[in-house]
């Protein structure tokens, strides 16, 4: 088993011809500056086979120092540039992110958890996220109008997020209400409420905050759903299918009355009874990292190492999330991990930085990715050491680079969604 913390390392050596290990993309190896040159793209890695949206953000140009520096030399920097700043800057990192970014992250967390805790440090006049871009924006909404959110690389979306986007949802929206009209039945429930994944755009939890929705993470899901089955007939759950499909499963809703909704096709590509029917319409969205998980690799690991411990996340196709042995959030599979008293064998299914970060800190058990092949989250990849000393030694400068901001109409009503899940209470 590998017992390093850093993805990175592991690449190196199988670009070098030093390790029989294999990865999805030999151009993983390479510095993520190489793919801000030309095309936006996803970059190497689980989402590179994703199509990416017209308009997508590329970085543009790494000023060269950086690109050349060892990593030594620019941790040594990251270091000093914090030091200078102090109280001044919060860096936040996500549990995808590299080795070489969580570091030097003064939180470590899902997307959530680090919005909740910028919103911990006021005095901070910078927000540094190591993430992604809808992270980056939730940060925004929820951070205090003296905060400067700052992305490292803006080339670092997410596949998934853009799989929804504005005028796609709308027009299904549109016919979801030509179809079901917005009259409340005798209970006051609505037609349809609905609900968006925390991986999706400020402007998709502002149409849930205009149109009676809310926000859900994968730790929350089922609280979220609950509410939602209080006020409406039925949810449109976007943009993630696989963590909508099997939440509502375990509620006890069937599969069949989850059609799923592919965008821009009249009513979705289903007929009128189909929808009439529903109770979850899923949108055809999913994460390319929990896609790659099969039930082959589980029964893999099942025969290769007996008793194996077998946790995935909610993201993973619904096949997956049955043969497993639990699922849960990123948090859900830390807390399992730290919670095991004796030395167990764990196959896991969420993102490899994360995988191996654990199996690096928990040496007592044995911890493996359930895909054998190292491909990690090609937009959480983007995030480099250069990007994140050239961003903290810019802000010791003065300037500011790379911040995200949402326009305050926007912002407002996703902050309603977003506060509809914080309120939100399990029912039991």
């Amino acid at each position: 088993m590998n017992t390093t913390a850093s993805v990175n390392d592991r690449i190196q050596l199988i670009a070098a011809g030093k390790s029989d290990e294999s990865t999805c993309s030999p151009s993983l190896a390479k510095g993520p500056w190489e793919f801000d040159k030309g095309t936006p793209g996803y970059g190497p890695g689980a989402s590179m086979g994703d199509v990416i949206p017209t308009g997508s953000p590329l970085q543009g140009g790494l000023p060269e120092e950086y690109k050349t520096a060892t990593n030594d030399e620019l941790h040594a920097r990251i270091r000093a540039a914090k030091e200078t700043l102090g109280d001044k800057v919060v860096i936040l990192g996500h549990f995808y992110q590299r080795d070489e970014i969580v570091q030097h992250a003064d939180y470590l967390g899902d997307s959530f958890q680090l919005a909740v805790a910028a919103k911990g440090r006021p005095e901070a006049e910078a927000i540094v996220f190591c993430g992604v871009h809808f992270m980056a924006e939730t940060a925004d909404i929820l951070s205090n109008d003296n905060q400067k959110v700052i992305l490292p690389n803006l080339a670092a979306g997410c596949s998934m997020a853009d799989m929804a986007d504005i005028d796609s949802v709308t027009q299904c929206w549109e016919q979801l209400e030509e179809l079901y009209g917005t009259e409340p039945d005798e209970q006051g429930r609505v037609p349809v409420i609905p609900v968006t994944y925390m991986n999706s755009s400020a402007a998709l939890k502002g149409f849930c905050g205009e149109h009676g929705g809310i926000v859900c993470t994968s730790s929350n899901a089922a609280t979220v759903l609950e509410w939602a089955f209080e006020r409406g007939q039925r949810v449109l759950f976007f943009p993630d299918q696989h963590l909508g499909r099997n939440t509502a499963k375990a509620m006890g809703i069937p599969v069949e009355q989850m059609p799923l909704w592919w965008g821009r096709k009249p009513l979705g590509g289903n007929t009128a009874e189909e929808l009439n029917d529903a109770k979850v319409i899923l949108w055809n969205g999913f994460c390319s990292v929990h896609k790659r998980f099969t039930v082959e690799q589980i029964e893999k690991a099942r025969a290769e190492y007996p008793g194996v411990r077998v946790i995935v996340h909610p993201e993973s196709p619904m096949a997956v999330v049955d043969a497993s042995d639990e699922y849960g959030s990123t948090d859900y599979i830390r807390k399992a991990v730290e919670a095991a008293t004796e030395p167990t064998t764990f196959a896991i299914g969420t993102e490899i930085n994360m995988v191996q970060r654990l199996a690096a800190q928990h040496p007592e058990h044995t911890i493996f990715c359930l895909d054998p092949v190292v491909c990690p989250c090609s937009t959480m990849y983007r995030i480099h050491p250069g990007y994140l000393a050239w961003v903290l030694e810019r802000l010791v400068a003065g300037e500011v680079v790379n911040q995200i901001t949402v326009d305050e109409s926007v912002a407002e009503p996703a902050r309603v969604a977003l506060e509809r899940m914080l309120a939100a209470k399990p029912a039991n």
